[in-house]
């Protein structure tokens, strides 16, 4: 079996299939963002169905050592950032082992919920990871449609 072969049949049984999205950053002064991956995205921009969840990857290097990360999440509409919450905003219990080392590279891994009472529209979203000095390790922002 071929490793594309391998790949789709991995994901028809079940195991995650993530598509690397596009991404701007926007200001990440404590690290620096490799890829950034969610899942469910077969096209860009992500069409988020209300009442589903997604889960978000973002691979990065820290710059800094910090004992802990906070991350920061807004739907930014017309302009105007609107919070956006998220389950777990301590990201020691979203895949990064802290304390953060500086120089070493984290896998982030968070859920983000679209809840049926959103409206449908065109968004963009900004996800921050503070550091302990409240410093972005990383901040993201991409585009998605909710449908």
């Amino acid at each position: 079996m071929d490793a594309r072969t391998s790949f789709i049949v991995l994901c028809l049984i079940g195991f995650s299939c993530a598509e690397t999205v596009k991404f701007l950053d926007c200001g990440s002064v404590s690290g620096k963002v490799v890829t950034v991956e969610i899942t469910p995205c077969p096209s860009q921009p992500c069409k988020l169905k209300r009442g589903d969840s997604y889960t978000v990857n973002v691979t990065f290097t820290s710059a800094v050592p910090s004992q802990e990360s906070t991350a920061v999440v807004h739907g930014v509409i017309a302009g105007v950032p609107i919070p956006f919450a998220i389950p777990i905003v301590d990201g020691c219990k979203s895949g990064i082992e802290c304390p953060i080392q500086n120089g070493q590279t984290y896998h982030y891994v968070a859920t983000l919920p679209v809840k049926d009472e959103y409206p449908a529209l065109k968004l963009v979203v900004e996800w921050e990871l503070r550091d302990d000095n409240t410093k972005d390790l990383f901040c993201i922002k991409f585009p998605v449609q909710l449908v």
